[in-house]
């Protein structure tokens, strides 16, 4: 909805509200215009029904207004007698029209010292939870939204298995696009599996006051560009959804509005500069490691190295045994001397698993074995004399990769080697010619809703012939710290600046084995409340946190003992 029809839609409404309730306005000892102004409406209806006027505020704040609305239609028929459960549920279920009848067609008097007070331990309970959940949604939209790291694309900064707290005052919070949605949940409501929200109204994009902004290798937050998926990790027919619906990804902020950003050898590049990461980063690469002895999974085990497959051989197993290691298997296949090749991921088959089942397994080290890397894990690799070389794959210059940005042939690049490119910024041009309007035509049709036509060698927006275009928001490009098995900028380009959701600050929680369902969750107490960014090595104040439980709970064990020998 654009301003026009927004203030069309407001006017609407407020000529319901007068309709419906002026009659009761003046049964209140108020005159019937006051029913009919906007904003003052609201705070007089707050003092009728001997409410804060800050509420009104919550009237005007998305997604909290639902929760609000049928609070302020019950609360008005109470003010004046009808405070049945039968007309409790009828004025929540017509969506307030009820009071219409009240207004028009019930003798009703005006209660003015009223009981606030819920009368029975459900109401109360019902009460207490409503406005919890005010408060928990509020902080979730504005403040700070719990998020958990899914994927592996930013690996080892943050891991799979990271419970984190992100951060929406540090940029901003955006304010809710989406004006009808499910509180607390994002864009599918639980058990149900269906859209948690109505696409429309919309409103337009706004993003209130931060006191920082997106900097070069800050982990942010966003909603990814390509979003189509109903459901995530579940393929099939695509979407279309409102930006603040999209999946949230977070990535490593490499180029802002401005930058040059090139990809040489898998390294980013800044106006012509590598990009120096903080000690924080822990970047990863594939290398190939090879070893005439074979490349043990134990060495590979000891360095922390968990993303390698291991190999079995297995004389034929029976169905007992299959299906006691069904659970451990990625594949399998029959070799030409009848054995069965067995292939686990880097946990391998457990030790007791393999006694209970009476498996008779030899795993097969292979010469060479390609893993990602850290620059430390490459390092002490290198200086074991069990290794005879640590290789970093990297993909030639002009080789294309598949199904990445911007999908052209005039543009060769892969994973390893791009760009240079340049990073949009609000307000400024780019020439616009066949050659560059690949890399800038989503931004000009998608995110900033334009026409495009080509004809011949011509160019044109919204029918006008274009040689010119000039952006109307920043950009970013977003990389994975993974760096060879993360689907970021270098898949689907730049994110917009309105898709933008925070950074995250703190890892309050963090499991191994995450993926493998919660009875093989093992914590990882020393990412436990945990920092993400800054220039320095991760700090952890779980300790901290420890000792301010105990004294807590020592302290409060004393004030009690001393209370009751009083």
């Amino acid at each position: 909805m654009n301003g026009t029809q927004w203030i069309i839609f407001i006017l609407i409404v407020q000529v319901i509200h007068f309709l419906g309730t002026w009659k009761l306005y003046v049964k209140a000892g108020r005159k019937a215009w006051e029913a009919a102004i906007p904003v003052y409406n609201a705070i007089v209806l707050m003092q009728i029904i001997n409410r804060p006027k800050w509420w009104v505020i919550l009237l005007f704040i998305p997604i909290i207004n639902l929760l609000m609305f049928p609070v302020i239609w019950v609360e008005t028929i109470r003010s004046f007698g009808r405070n049945s459960r039968l007309e409790t549920w009828i004025v929540v279920l017509t969506l307030g029209f009820y009071i219409y009848y009240v207004n028009y067609a019930l003798e009703v008097n005006y209660i003015e010292d009223r009981s606030l007070h819920p009368k029975t331990a459900t109401g109360e309970w019902v009460s207490s939870i409503l406005f919890a959940v005010v408060a928990a949604t509020l902080v979730h939209t504005y403040f700070i939204q719990p998020y958990v790291i899914p994927t592996g694309s930013l690996e080892r900064t943050l891991r799979v298995g990271d419970f984190l707290f992100v951060s929406k005052f540090h940029y901003g919070a955006r304010t809710p696009m989406t004006t009808v949605a499910a509180p607390m949940v994002h864009d599918t409501l639980p058990v149900l599996g269906v859209p948690s929200y109505l696409k429309k109204p919309q409103l337009p994009y706004f993003r209130l006051p931060g006191f920082t902004k997106v900097d070069r290798n800050d982990i942010v937050v966003f909603s990814w560009p390509a979003d189509t998926v109903r459901v995530f990790f579940k393929k099939e027919k695509g979407v279309d959804k409102p930006i603040d619906k999209k999946s949230n990804y977070v990535k490593r902020c490499v180029g802002i509005p401005g930058d040059s950003l090139e990809v040489r050898d898998g390294y980013v590049f800044i106006n012509g500069k590598q990009l120096e990461l903080p000690k924080s980063a822990k970047p990863q690469f594939d290398y190939t490691i090879y070893s005439s002895k074979g490349v043990s999974s134990r060495a590979l085990d000891n360095l922390g190295i968990t993303d390698f497959t291991r190999k079995y051989l297995s004389n034929p197993l029976n169905q007992e045994q299959v299906n006691g290691i069904r659970n451990y298997i990625l594949g399998f296949n029959q070799n030409d001397n009848g054995q069965i090749e067995l292939f686990t991921k880097a946990s391998g088959i457990p030790a007791n698993v393999i006694s209970k089942y009476r498996l008779s397994l030899k795993e097969i080290t292979d010469r060479q074995r390609t893993v990602p890397l850290t620059a430390e894990m490459v390092s002490s690799l290198r200086k074991s004399p069990n290794i005879d070389s640590v290789v970093q794959q990297i993909t030639e210059k002009g080789r294309r990769g598949i199904n990445l940005f911007p999908q052209n042939p005039d543009y060769p690049w892969n994973y390893s080697q791009l760009g240079p490119i340049y990073i949009p910024q609000k307000g400024a041009t780019v020439d616009l010619n066949l050659k560059v309007l690949p890399l800038y035509k989503k931004i000009i049709q998608e995110y900033e809703n334009n026409d495009i036509s080509v004809s011949g060698n011509q160019i044109s927006i919204n029918g006008k012939p274009a040689t010119s275009y000039t952006f109307k928001q920043d950009y970013f490009w977003m990389m994975g710290d993974n760096r060879d098995h993360s689907e970021d900028s270098r898949a689907w380009g730049y994110v917009p600046e309105n898709h933008i959701v925070g950074t995250p600050i703190f890892i309050w929680m963090s499991f191994d084995n995450f993926t493998e369902g919660i009875t093989n969750w093992r914590p990882r107490w020393d990412r436990i409340f945990t920092t993400v960014n800054g220039d320095g090595e991760p700090q952890s104040y779980f300790k901290y946190f420890l000792l301010l439980l105990v004294a807590y709970l020592v302290g409060n064990w004393f004030w009690k003992r001393k209370k009751g020998t009083k």
